[in-house]
């Protein structure tokens, strides 16, 4: 199965854009692309943004260990270090901070026609990744290396079965929806 799907590349791409847009689509009816309901998050009085986000990583972190443990993917957790999460974390935050949208609700939002996502989001994306890609060279073996912790994930560093932290972090993150919500926040 996924040697037929690696071999056509025109079908990842059509399965790509159609999850790309199911995701956007649930992004819109969950309220996210709106810019007061992202303000509102960022105030702490709106938790809306963070249990959208929240149910997806339950969601996806269950299908994809599920999809693996039934064989049908092959995990291929890429190395990461302090330096680059460091560098990725300040380009994510001064977009946040200066529009008020993540990459997810950009695009969600340009979808539902907010031309302050399309002209500043989209555009400031497009240049940060140009600029990224263009000092990519020279960052490569010196900033994004800094503090390299390889390819490490979880189940590995606690040396326990992938399901031994799956189903204990998604009934944390459970636990916390339902707080959430019986908050009203």
């Amino acid at each position: 199965m996924l040697e037929s799907l690696h071999a056509r590349k025109r079908l990842q791409l059509v399965l790509g854009l159609l999850s790309g847009i199911v995701f956007g689509f649930l992004l819109h009816k969950g309220g996210v692309t709106k810019y007061d309901v992202i303000l509102g998050q960022l105030l702490l009085a709106d938790f809306r943004v963070l249990k959208v986000m929240l149910s997806a990583v339950v969601v996806g972190m269950v299908g994809v260990h599920l999809l693996k443990s039934l064989g049908w993917v092959r995990l291929h957790p890429k190395p990461g270090s302090v330096g680059a999460t460091v560098i990725g974390g300040l380009i994510f935050g001064a977009g946040f901070a200066v529009l008020g949208y993540c990459p997810g609700t950009v695009a969600g939002a340009v979808g539902n026609g907010c031309l302050d996502a399309l002209t500043g989001g989209m555009t400031g994306m497009l240049i940060g990744a140009g600029l990224f890609a263009a000092l990519y060279g020279r960052l490569r073996n010196t900033v994004l290396r800094k503090g390299d912790f390889g390819d490490v994930t979880l189940p590995r560093l606690l040396k326990v079965n992938e399901w031994g932290v799956v189903l204990p972090l998604t009934a944390c993150l459970i636990l916390v929806l339902l707080a959430l919500e019986k908050s009203g926040l």
